[in-house]
């Protein structure tokens, strides 16, 4: 129900309701913005969050008092370790963006995107002009191109991604589009019309796509050593 179950807004359910009793009786839209704040406004649809994660909780299993404190214990250690791990990220992150300072790149130009991800993208490329077929090898390269149907039929609802590519270059395109999305009026409009196309695996569907649009903008940007100019 989370686009991360290991995100601020995901951890915090799990951290500060002791029972799926209390997220039960918590009122929905006072849940939404307790999703929302934790989430620093980065969610697009805490309400959604809300209803799913309340209609979760109505159909969990209950643990006996013992159990479910001793399950409490291990989720907050759990969790305690997560934090120690995002802080060793974010020191790490800001070594990249220290480095990066000295390599010209294009991809900075794109709202939200940010030095990590533009020197995770760029470190994983290389030099863009190997791609002979355009943006199309460059998306198949990335895994972000889809298996077509032996009966002719292709639709991208119910079609796999191909399982092969750069596995590091896709996470940072899919993560880049989130970041885009919530950043850029385009791609944002261009996410909730893919979701709303269909009424199963929305969001996966819709990051995919957008991820792959995004792989058209890369390549034209990192072609021509141009920046970003919203539409």
């Amino acid at each position: 129900m989370f686009s991360n179950n290991y995100g601020v807004a995901a951890l915090a359910v799990f951290e500060e309701f002791e029972s799926p009793d209390d997220i039960v009786n918590m009122d929905v839209e006072e849940l939404a913005e307790f999703i929302s704040v934790k989430g620093k406004n980065r969610s697009p649809r805490p309400d959604e969050i809300a209803k799913a994660v309340q209609a979760a909780a109505k159909g969990s299993y209950r643990l006996p008092k013992t159990v479910n404190d001793s399950v409490n214990q291990v989720m907050s250690i759990s969790i305690s370790s997560m934090r120690a791990m995002q802080s060793q990220i974010k020191t790490l992150d800001k070594e990249i963006a220290r480095q990066f300072d000295n390599i010209p790149n294009t991809l900075v130009s794109i709202p939200g995107i940010g030095k990590v991800f533009s020197a995770g993208i760029i470190a994983e490329i290389g030099d863009v002009n190997r791609f002979s077929k355009g943006q199309a090898g460059l998306a198949k390269y990335a895994g972000l191109a889809w298996n077509e149907n032996k009966s002719g039929m292709f639709e991208r609802q119910n079609t796999r991604l191909i399982k092969s590519g750069n596995h590091f270059l896709k996470y940072y395109l899919c993560e880049a589009a989130y970041s885009l999305v919530r950043c850029d009026t385009e791609y944002k409009r261009y996410y909730d019309l893919k979701f709303k196309e269909v009424n199963k695996y929305q969001h996966k569907r819709a990051l995919a796509l957008t991820a792959r649009k995004l792989v058209r903008l890369v390549f034209r940007l990192l072609k021509g050593n141009r920046l970003y100019k919203p539409v």
